[in-house]
């Protein structure tokens, strides 16, 4: 079965730093775009950033900067990492993948306060 299982999400303080990670299984990884979603209470479901399968990346405005997207073919797995973090940032990180068929994660929980 297709799995995507997101995890390093947590609670820190403005300004720090957290690394995000998607393990993927069931499909074949090296041929997927890979992104990062996030979602806040009340809010739109936003695209982060993306990565295709040669690693071009793209990223959200609000990101550009200070999140870095990557990712390990070998692994099977997409990482986020997040520096300088804001308040704003706050969310639920959503894996996705998309090719001939579009795959979600279950979400990891980021909380970003003092």
């Amino acid at each position: 079965q297709v799995q995507l299982v997101e995890s390093g999400g947590g609670l820190v303080q403005p300004g720090g730093s957290l690394r995000l990670s998607c393990a993927a299984s069931g499909i074949r990884f090296s041929s997927y775009v890979m992104d990062w979603y996030r979602q806040a209470p009340g809010k739109q479901r936003e695209l982060v950033a993306s990565i295709t399968s040669g690693g071009s990346t793209n990223y959200a405005d609000s990101v550009q900067g200070r999140f870095t997207i990557s990712r390990d073919n070998a692994q099977n797995t997409m990482y986020l990492q997040m520096n300088n973090l804001k308040r704003e940032d706050t969310a639920v990180y959503y894996c996705h993948a998309q090719w001939n068929r579009v795959y979600w994660g279950q979400g990891t929980q980021v909380t970003v306060s003092s």
